[in-house]
Protein backbone atom coordinates (compact mmCIF):
# COMPACT_ATOMS: atom_id res chain seq x y z
CA UNK A 1 0.00 0.00 0.00
CA UNK A 2 2.72 2.81 1.04
CA UNK A 3 4.27 1.73 -2.54
CA UNK A 4 1.04 2.22 -4.29
CA UNK A 5 0.73 5.95 -2.40
CA UNK A 6 4.33 6.61 -3.47
CA UNK A 7 3.85 5.57 -6.71
CA UNK A 8 0.94 7.91 -6.85
CA UNK A 9 2.46 10.53 -5.52
CA UNK A 10 5.80 10.69 -7.86
CA UNK A 11 3.91 10.25 -10.69
CA UNK A 12 1.83 13.39 -10.50
CA UNK A 13 4.72 15.75 -9.88
CA UNK A 14 6.43 15.02 -12.70
CA UNK A 15 3.29 15.42 -14.91
CA UNK A 16 2.69 18.89 -13.38
CA UNK A 17 5.93 19.60 -13.94
CA UNK A 18 7.33 18.42 -17.07
CA UNK A 19 4.78 20.62 -19.08
CA UNK A 20 6.22 23.92 -17.52
CA UNK A 21 10.21 22.40 -17.61
CA UNK A 22 9.64 21.50 -21.19
CA UNK A 23 8.50 24.82 -22.01
CA UNK A 24 11.99 26.44 -20.61
CA UNK A 25 14.61 24.04 -21.54
CA UNK A 26 13.88 24.47 -25.14
CA UNK A 27 14.24 28.45 -25.04
CA UNK A 28 17.75 28.06 -23.91
CA UNK A 29 19.78 28.58 -20.87
CA UNK A 30 17.10 28.76 -18.05
CA UNK A 31 19.08 31.18 -15.68
CA UNK A 32 20.50 33.53 -18.68
CA UNK A 33 16.83 32.71 -20.38
CA UNK A 34 14.74 34.30 -17.51
CA UNK A 35 16.49 37.81 -18.39
CA UNK A 36 16.98 37.69 -21.91
CA UNK A 37 16.09 35.11 -24.53
CA UNK A 38 13.85 32.71 -22.59
CA UNK A 39 12.02 35.73 -21.30
CA UNK A 40 11.16 36.94 -24.42
CA UNK A 41 10.88 34.18 -25.90
CA UNK A 42 8.40 32.65 -23.53
CA UNK A 43 6.56 36.31 -23.46
CA UNK A 44 6.38 36.06 -27.22
CA UNK A 45 5.00 32.59 -27.34
CA UNK A 46 1.41 33.53 -25.77
CA UNK A 47 1.84 36.67 -27.68
CA UNK A 48 2.73 35.39 -30.89
CA UNK A 49 -0.06 32.80 -30.84
CA UNK A 50 -2.38 36.02 -30.80
CA UNK A 51 -0.03 37.48 -32.91
CA UNK A 52 1.11 34.92 -35.70
CA UNK A 53 -2.24 35.34 -37.33
CA UNK A 54 -5.95 35.16 -36.36
CA UNK A 55 -6.58 32.00 -37.32
CA UNK A 56 -4.97 27.97 -36.18
CA UNK A 57 -2.19 27.56 -33.19
CA UNK A 58 -2.84 27.17 -29.75
CA UNK A 59 -4.08 24.72 -27.70
CA UNK A 60 -6.89 26.54 -25.94
CA UNK A 61 -9.65 28.93 -27.80
CA UNK A 62 -12.28 31.19 -25.60
CA UNK A 63 -15.69 30.64 -27.83
CA UNK A 64 -19.06 31.21 -27.83
CA UNK A 65 -21.72 29.84 -29.72
CA UNK A 66 -25.17 29.91 -30.54
CA UNK A 67 -27.23 26.54 -30.88
CA UNK A 68 -30.46 25.93 -32.31
CA UNK A 69 -31.96 22.41 -33.21
CA UNK A 70 -33.89 23.63 -35.97
CA UNK A 71 -31.90 24.83 -39.11
CA UNK A 72 -34.73 27.74 -39.30
CA UNK A 73 -33.93 28.81 -36.49
CA UNK A 74 -30.11 29.32 -36.81
CA UNK A 75 -30.83 30.78 -39.88
CA UNK A 76 -32.54 33.32 -38.32
CA UNK A 77 -30.08 33.81 -35.96
CA UNK A 78 -27.42 34.41 -38.48
CA UNK A 79 -29.51 36.89 -40.18
CA UNK A 80 -29.70 38.91 -37.07
CA UNK A 81 -25.69 38.80 -36.82
CA UNK A 82 -25.35 39.76 -40.37
CA UNK A 83 -27.84 42.67 -39.44
CA UNK A 84 -24.95 44.25 -36.95
CA UNK A 85 -26.65 42.70 -33.71
CA UNK A 86 -24.20 42.07 -31.04
CA UNK A 87 -23.29 38.43 -30.91
CA UNK A 88 -24.15 37.95 -27.35
CA UNK A 89 -27.37 39.52 -27.39
CA UNK A 90 -28.29 36.73 -30.29
CA UNK A 91 -27.23 34.05 -28.23
CA UNK A 92 -29.34 35.20 -25.80
CA UNK A 93 -32.04 35.79 -27.87
CA UNK A 94 -31.90 32.52 -29.86
CA UNK A 95 -29.59 29.73 -28.53
CA UNK A 96 -31.34 26.69 -27.26
CA UNK A 97 -27.54 26.62 -25.07
CA UNK A 98 -25.86 29.03 -22.44
CA UNK A 99 -27.96 31.93 -23.60
CA UNK A 100 -27.81 33.21 -20.31
CA UNK A 101 -24.06 33.63 -20.47
CA UNK A 102 -24.82 34.96 -24.44
CA UNK A 103 -23.42 32.00 -25.94
CA UNK A 104 -19.99 32.22 -23.89
CA UNK A 105 -18.43 28.34 -23.47
CA UNK A 106 -15.42 30.13 -21.97
CA UNK A 107 -11.77 28.50 -22.38
CA UNK A 108 -11.91 25.03 -24.62
CA UNK A 109 -9.33 22.67 -25.58
CA UNK A 110 -8.34 20.63 -28.33
CA UNK A 111 -9.85 17.46 -27.68
CA UNK A 112 -13.33 18.99 -25.45
CA UNK A 113 -15.21 19.66 -28.62
CA UNK A 114 -16.95 17.30 -30.56
CA UNK A 115 -15.25 17.28 -34.43
CA UNK A 116 -16.88 19.58 -36.41
CA UNK A 117 -17.12 21.80 -33.43
CA UNK A 118 -13.54 21.58 -32.61
CA UNK A 119 -12.05 21.68 -36.33
CA UNK A 120 -14.64 25.43 -36.97
CA UNK A 121 -13.16 27.22 -33.54
CA UNK A 122 -9.68 26.58 -34.29
CA UNK A 123 -10.01 27.88 -37.95
CA UNK A 124 -11.48 30.99 -37.12
CA UNK A 125 -9.64 33.85 -36.11
CA UNK A 126 -10.35 36.10 -32.91
CA UNK A 127 -12.58 38.38 -32.86
CA UNK A 128 -15.23 40.48 -31.00
CA UNK A 129 -18.93 40.94 -30.06
CA UNK A 130 -19.37 44.32 -31.66
CA UNK A 131 -18.03 42.81 -35.03
CA UNK A 132 -18.13 38.61 -34.61
CA UNK A 133 -16.35 36.60 -37.40
CA UNK A 134 -18.13 33.38 -37.28
CA UNK A 135 -18.98 30.44 -38.96
CA UNK A 136 -21.12 30.90 -41.71
CA UNK A 137 -22.94 28.37 -42.73
CA UNK A 138 -23.42 27.29 -39.43
CA UNK A 139 -21.96 24.08 -38.34
CA UNK A 140 -24.25 20.77 -37.89
CA UNK A 141 -23.32 18.28 -34.82
CA UNK A 142 -25.17 15.82 -33.22
CA UNK A 143 -26.43 18.82 -30.52
CA UNK A 144 -27.87 20.63 -33.64
CA UNK A 145 -26.46 23.72 -35.79
CA UNK A 146 -24.02 26.39 -34.22
CA UNK A 147 -22.46 29.69 -34.83
CA UNK A 148 -19.06 30.03 -33.19
CA UNK A 149 -16.78 32.82 -32.84
CA UNK A 150 -14.01 32.88 -30.75
CA UNK A 151 -12.46 35.65 -28.42
CA UNK A 152 -9.17 34.31 -27.58
CA UNK A 153 -6.91 31.67 -28.07
CA UNK A 154 -3.82 30.14 -26.11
Amino acid sequence: MPVGLKGLVRQPKPLTVQPQDSKMPPKGKSRSGKGGKGGAASGSDSSDKKAQGPKGGGNAVKVRHILCEKHGKIMEAMEKLKSGMRFNEVAIQYSEDKARQGGDLGWMTRGTMVGPFQEAAFALPISGLDKPVFTDPPVKTKFGYHIIMVEGRK
